[in-house]
């Protein structure tokens, strides 16, 4: 299997065509160092040394495809600000297209962290996590029609912040159905009905916990059981739980793979589940089995969280790592 995946990796990854649908974010961080209490006020003063900016929520996953080489197209929403104009620069930068974007009256979610030292003093938040309206909802879902024909699978990343609605979703799934197009969710609260239909779902186990009656705990047996349930209830083909530092788990059909995650010496979850939802719905869309898919995946995820903060994976370190 390891030949085979490397042989996917080297030579056919790049042809993989994905179109990701879901809510984009810029998280930015200001590094200082403080040495003073504020004449003004009984708050600490940073001075800020260093500034960076990542692709936070479904441009992390656009992210993760885009510097694996697949051919990377990305549908949400962007507010008239700077902070939307350097998320779609950062897009076309990475090759990505973001002709699909909208933009509307709410502001480009981002999140802005000042830390000091390994100390997050304060989060900013810039955001309006109310859904798209009716025009805006029209407008996004004819751009995923216009694109949905050139693409192998699409990916669904909801961070709730008003891009898949119930509406949205919906239409998007059913649409994939009807084109026999491979659909996979990240999912986001207990509202899974709209992803009803969806090929796979990739939840952490908190979020599988969120639909379930009764909580459960990171078990094999427990997780096996709980998954079934879900696939049934929602008409999925599968699920791939992601389990921190226990791996991850494939349920699909009679297939039941556990595969454990890589001993790190950082283990840094940041963005792994963008990572493994990249990884996992490229590897089905060019032809590789669930299982091997979700080996891949959970691969990928090992270089993610080996690395301090949000993580993209490239092309090159996955081969190595496999």
């Amino acid at each position: 299997m390891i030949e085979r995946l490397k042989n996917f990796v080297d030579s056919n990854l790049s042809a993989c065509k994905i179109l990701v649908v879901g809510d984009v974010m810029l998280d930015k961080y200001y590094f200082g160092e403080v040495t003073r209490i504020s004449p003004e006020a009984p708050v600490p003063i940073a001075h800020v040394l260093k500034v960076k900016e990542t692709l936070g929520g479904a441009a992390n996953v656009v992210h993760n495809l885009a510097r694996l080489g697949c051919q990377t197209s990305i549908i949400g929403q962007v507010g008239n600000d700077a902070h939307g104009d350097k998320l779609l620069q950062t897009f076309r930068e990475r090759g990505a297209d973001c002709s699909g974007m909208i933009e509307t009256s709410k502001p480009t979610t981002t999140k802005i962290r000042v830390i000091s030292g390994h100390q997050q003093m304060i989060r900013l938040d810039f955001e309006d996590a109310t859904d798209l309206d009716t025009a805006a909802t029209n407008k996004l879902l004819g751009n995923f029609s216009a694109r949905l024909e050139a693409v192998d699978a699409v990916i669904i990343s909801d961070y709730g912040k008003g891009v898949c609605t119930p509406r949205i979703c919906r239409e998007v799934i059913d649409a994939c159905r009807r084109a026999g197009k491979i659909v996979v969710v990240d999912p986001k609260g207990d509202d899974w009905q709209k992803y009803f239909g969806a090929n796979f779902i990739t939840p952490n186990l908190k979020e599988l916990n969120a639909v379930l009656p009764k909580k459960i705990s990171n078990v094999d047996a427990q997780i096996e059981s709980a998954a079934r349930n879900v696939i049934n209830e929602f008409n999925l083909s599968g699920l791939v739980v992601t389990r921190s530092a226990a791996g991850l788990t494939l349920i699909d059909g009679g297939k039941i793979s556990h595969i454990k995650a890589r001993a790190q010496e950082v283990f840094d979850v940041s963005g792994a589940g963008d990572t493994v939802i990249a990884v996992f719905a490229a590897a089905l869309a060019g032809g590789v089995d669930s299982a091997s898919a979700a080996y891949l995946a959970n691969v990928a995820a090992g270089v993610v969280v080996a690395k301090v903060g949000t993580y993209a994976v490239a092309r090159d370190e996955l081969l190595s790592a496999l």
